[in-house]
Parts: C-alpha cells; structure tokens; sequence
C-alpha cells in the first residue's frame, strides 16, 4: 500500500512556512442569526467527514527527504480540537472581528495533527455569527477551497444532518515503509514522464509548437520578473502578528463598470486596488511615480475539474502566477483600468501563466532535500522584485446555509511570506465581492488607507461609468457609500443575484 504524496507545489507551501510567515489560507463567513448550538454544528461536520479524508490525515515527513512528504490516517483524530467556540465583545462590532480574525490567523498550524481549523464566532451585531474557517495551503489553492466550503455547508436550508460514516484509519507507515516508497517513486517518476513526453512526441508538429510557446512564456516572465522595483516600504522583514481589514462591493457594480469602461472582472477589482494602493503610499509621503508590481495567482485547473474533488476528496494545489504592474501614478480611474486591462490582455497573450506551471513541473525531478532548502532560504532573502499579492477567486454564485441559517457574505484571507507586507484577496459569492486584506500589523498601523481607498475605487469607477451605489434600507448593514474602514459595519448593497462569475 503506498501513501499519497504532496506534489512538488503542494510541499513548497510546507517549506516555506516559518516562524513568521504562516501558509495558511482562510475565509470568514458571515451567517444570519441566531447561531447554532456548538454540538450541531459538530454533527453537521462529523456527518461529511467522509467527503474531505484530508481532515483527518496528517502530513508525514519522508526519512533523509528521501522524498516529499506523505499524507497519512491520524488515529487520534478529534472533531472538538478542530471545530472551535468563541464570541466576540459587545456590541460586537465589524473591528472586534476584524482582530479575533487577525490572532487567530497570526497563530500557525499544529503539523503534528490535521492542518484546518473552523471556529464559531458568536456575539456579532443584528444576532449574526461568523465561522472562521483556516485550512494549510499544502491542502488546498483558492479554488479548491471554495469547493471544500460547499461541501462542508449545506445548499439547502432544510438539509439533515447526515449520519457519520464509519471510519477505521490506516496503520501508520514505518520510517522504512517510507523511505522505500520514496526510492520507488524516485526511480519511476522519471520513466512515466518520459513515457508522457513519447507519447506527445507522436505528433512532432504539436511536440514543437508547445516547446516553442513555453519557451516564449518562460522568456517573457523572466523579463518582468527579472526587473527589480524602487524600494518601497510594502516590503521587508515581517513581524509574527497579522492585521486584517475587508472591503464589499457587489458582482452588480463590477458587471456595471466593465460593460460601461471595458475590461474583465479581474481588471476592474485590480484597478481598484490600485486606488488602494495609490492612497497608502501617498499617505506615507512615498512616490507615486512608479508601479506596485503585484503577483496574481492564476488557477491552471481545468474548468471541468471544478468540483471533481468532491468525489475522492483530494483538493491539492494547480496554480501558477503571472505579474501585473499596478499604475498607482495614475491619478484618473479611467486611465487606470485602461492600463491595466491592456496589461493584463498582453499577459494573457504570453502565457505567463504557462511558464510558472511548467517550472512547477520541472520541481517534481528535484531532489526533495533540495527543494525544502531553497523554500527556506528564498523566505528569508530581501527581494525587490514583486510588492505584495493579489488573487480573486469565485466563489459559489448561490446561497450556502449552515444548520439553516443562510451565509451572508464571505470575506477571504491570504498568507504573508517572502518580505509582502500585504496581500489582498477577493471573493465573490452569492452576488457579493469581498476584499480581505491581510498586512503585518508593526509594518501597517494605516491599514484603514489601503481599505478606504480600495472601497473609494469601486465608488469612482461606478461614477466614472455613470452609476450610483443604491442604499438598500432593508438591510441591517451599511451600504458600501459608507463602508469607511472606521465604520463599525461594512457590507454590500441588494443587488440582483449572478449565477456564475468569470475573472475574464
């Protein structure tokens, strides 16, 4: 019997992992009230188990990294130690959220048990409550993550609770079982790429003309990537502790934007961060002559692999990255998604997104020795090539319900590490857009600066496209014409419900 093993990408995100840099990815889902009891919820989770068997495996080191690490059966496994229960003070306001979501993302994963966490989050405004949701990314990519949140809530609101399934874990391997494993898979790997590559080979015409488009891919990412940027103070040295702050918007406004100035969704979202990033730098009294160079993780998963986990339960990582310049010298919000949606075409056209997976592949033949060292080291070196991340992934376009209370929103969270001060993520569901931005907490007491201009963004290309933010007074929340950082309670207008949600 042999143990499913990381894949090359999968166990860069374990080496990577410090003591400051936590690669853990996350969500914060917002439901209406009022909660439910801890041991329901405890039921609702025990009862599909069965569907993630990652919850209840831990990652295995190979002896002498020998090879990359395994996932094995935890027989110790405990539902209690993974869901958790707290509450926030009164009035339980969006900031105290803000900081319990910030500690608990600041505290790493315990490698030695299952890598996720969910925590029920009681004493928020108006009777809602949170579930915060934490999972290590050598699990899963965004993607895959917003699949493993619908399978773990429910698409009904009157849906039972499922029985538990029977569950007997695997013995665990011996360090020899392991090593041996290793050595197998060490000296067939090579032979099965080979035969792949013969097999593609078959057909010299396509053989060629895939060598030549990666090879141009490569070339051009090398070209931006190789290119160092004017010092900023969005990187450096990252602390242990985490701020996080979070902007709404909805898929309405973002669908207005680019029918009336162009562009795709991800454009308009990255041409507001833009603002964002504008601000924060003017604010700190930092040249806006420039561009903030920005990674933008790029799922690489076929369309028709969307969900398939569900199935068998493995939600691994395929994801590459390509790298946009953000115009934040760019005053007009006009110009700036022009600018940026003309980028962004150009990346297209030269498969950036190709290169990155291609050199991912080509790690699977490193030595796994080799691999865990250069992930530490190239934490920990200054770099001046990339200012801080930003992903959008979509979310389900339909409601989600926990125990029949239906989820609100959802507001993402990703990881800090090689010197990024900053990351922001965005999320949309159920007709919602959320930004969750995640920051050192020494390195930015202005948060609030990055968020209110990000908020402000949406605000002046919705103008700029001749629309107005339309204030839903049945609510119990503010609308987004006053979700200022400061604000207690920020959160989207009603706008009608999208079924499906494309970042083109």
């Amino acid at each position: 019997m042999t143990h499913d093993r990381l894949s090359p990408l999968d166990a860069s995100f374990l080496h990577i992992e410090d003591d400051v840099s936590h690669m853990h990815i996350g969500a914060v889902c917002v439901f209406e009230g009022p909660p439910p009891a801890y041991d329901e919820m405890l039921a609702t989770v025990a009862g599909k188990l069965h569907l993630v068997p990652r919850f209840r495996q831990v990652v295995q080191a190979v002896p002498g990294d020998l090879g990359r690490p395994v996932w094995v059966d935890y027989p110790h496994f405990n539902l209690e130690y993974h869901i958790r229960h707290t509450a926030i003070p009164s009035p339980g306001g969006q900031e105290a959220l803000w900081r319990l979501v910030a500690r608990v993302m600041s505290q790493q994963l315990d490698r030695s048990k299952p890598l996720w966490e969910h925590w029920i989050v009681e004493g928020l405004q108006d009777d809602s409550w949170a579930l915060i949701s934490k999972t290590h990314h050598c699990m899963v990519d965004g993607v895959s993550g917003a699949d493993m949140l619908a399978v773990v809530l429910d698409l009904t609101p009157d849906a039972p609770i499922e029985p538990p399934a029977e569950w007997v874990p695997r013995p665990r391997p011996s360090s020899l079982q392991l090593a041996a494993e290793a050595v197998v898979s060490t000296m067939t790997s090579p032979f099965e790429q080979l035969r792949v590559l013969r097999s593609v080979t078959r057909v010299p015409r396509r053989a060629a003309a895939d060598t030549a488009q990666v090879m141009r891919s490569l070339w051009a990412a090398a070209g931006v990537v190789g290119r160092s940027t004017p010092h900023t103070s969005l990187n450096g040295p990252l602390g242990p502790h985490r701020r996080w702050m979070t902007v709404d918007s909805t898929v309405a406004d973002v669908k207005a934007i680019r029918q009336s100035l162009g562009g795709t969704f991800n454009d308009v979202v990255l041409a507001a961060i833009t603002r964002g990033f504008r601000d924060l730098l003017l604010s700190r009294g930092e040249s806006v002559e420039r561009s903030i160079r920005t990674m933008v993780p790029v799922s690489v998963r076929a369309r028709n692999d969307r969900g398939t986990a569900i199935g068998d339960g493995t939600y691994d990582n395929r994801v590459s990255a390509i790298f946009a310049e953000l115009p934040v010298g760019m005053d007009d919000p006009r110009q700036r998604l022009a600018a940026i949606a003309v980028q962004m075409e150009g990346l297209k056209e030269s498969r950036h997104a190709m290169a990155g997976e291609r050199l991912t592949e080509l790690t699977g033949f490193a030595p796994p020795a080799l691999l865990a060292a250069a992930g530490r080291i190239g934490t920990r070196l200054p770099q001046r090539t990339v200012n801080t991340l930003t992903t959008n992934v979509p979310g389900p376009q339909l409601p989600l319900y926990a125990r029949g209370r239906k989820m609100i929103r959802a507001y993402p969270y990703a990881p800090l590490g090689a010197q990024l001060r900053t990351s922001v993520a965005i999320f949309s569901y159920d007709g919602n857009v959320t930004f969750g931005i995640s920051a050192d907490f020494d390195a930015n007491p202005d948060l609030e600066v990055l968020a209110g201009g990000i908020a402000a963004g949406i605000d002046e290309l919705l103008t700029a496209a001749g629309h107005t933010p339309v204030l839903d007074l049945t609510r119990t929340d503010r609308s987004r014409t006053d979700r200022t950082p400061a604000a207690a309670e920020m959160a989207a207008a009603g706008r009608p419900r999208l079924r499906a949600v494309r970042g083109d």
